[in-house]
């Protein structure tokens, strides 16, 4: 297994107590953001809430509870100045709770409901190498494709994979907000999903990204298709193709991986 939510979930597992630690709020500049959590054993962390002066006076007190200390109730306050040590000037409020396997079920539940949905067509080489990397960045996949047999047996707790076919009939369910990544076996499985995308998108405009890979001149066929299918040239304008950062030109799997990854989170701070 790989990803944050995994590795916590695998110590509370191996009987392991902790406590997590979570950025409540934010005031001025600061390390990281509300929603932020890090995990605090008795050897080990697991995330990070920024690094720092904060994150060791944080985990110094996570770990005094651990050992039989005073439990850490409430919201505390901890001003990023001379006191701390740290000169970003604002102020971080944080939560502690204490962890065990009983927590395990929920924490899951918890954490993933805070990540970003993305809906991943297409069970081959890229969509494999995408999968991985993604599910340690802040988004949960929904993993799809018409094949039996395509997804690997273990997977992290942010991807969850389905079958559908016909493939685009997935649209339809996708969750709101869901950025969506095309890559299947065929050019007619693809075309299909587009389709479906733009169709949600008339209806809803719920799917703030949708990316088709491919080149140039496979979009420029798919747009005169979709042209006599009766799309306006604003609504293709939504589909983004070719998908990835411009200037990274390799064709590995896990550079294609990078540089779409790369948009996602360029989409997603955007927002």
């Amino acid at each position: 297994m790989n990803g944050l939510v995994d590795e916590l979930l695998a110590r509370l597992a191996r009987g392991e107590e902790g406590v997590l630690v979570r950025v409540v709020r934010t005031q001025g500049s600061a390390p990281r953001e509300a929603g932020t959590w890090m995990a605090v054993w008795a050897e080990g962390l697991t995330a990070t809430i920024g690094g720092g002066q904060l994150e060791y006076q944080a985990t110094d007190e996570a770990r005094g509870w651990l050992a039989g200390g005073a439990a850490i109730e409430g919201v505390r306050r901890y001003p990023l100045g001379p006191t701390l040590g740290q000169c970003c000037g604002g102020v971080v409020f944080l939560s502690y709770q204490r962890i065990a396997a009983a927590d395990a079920k929920a924490l899951q539940t918890e954490l993933l409901a805070h990540l970003e949905p993305v809906a991943l067509f297409g069970g081959g080489h890229v969509g494999a190498a995408l999968a991985r990397l993604l599910s340690t960045l802040p988004f949960k996949v929904r993993w799809i494709d018409s094949r039996d047999g395509v997804f690997p047996d273990a997977l992290p707790a942010q991807i969850e994979t389905e079958h559908s076919d016909p493939v685009q009939d997935a649209v339809a369910q996708l969750e709101p907000g869901s950025r969506v990544l095309i890559m299947s076996f065929s050019h007619a499985e693809d075309l299909d999903i587009v389709i479906a995308c733009l169709k949600r998108l008339r209806a809803r405009d719920d799917l703030p990204y949708v990316g088709l890979i491919g080149s140039k001149t496979k979009w420029a066929t798919f747009g005169h298709r979709l042209e006599a299918r009766g799309f306006t040239a604003e609504e293709l304008a939504r589909i983004t193709c070719p998908i990835g950062v411009p200037g990274i030109t390799g064709k590995e799997p896990e550079v294609i991986a990078v540089a779409v990854a790369a948009q996602l989170l360029q989409s997603l701070y955007r927002a």
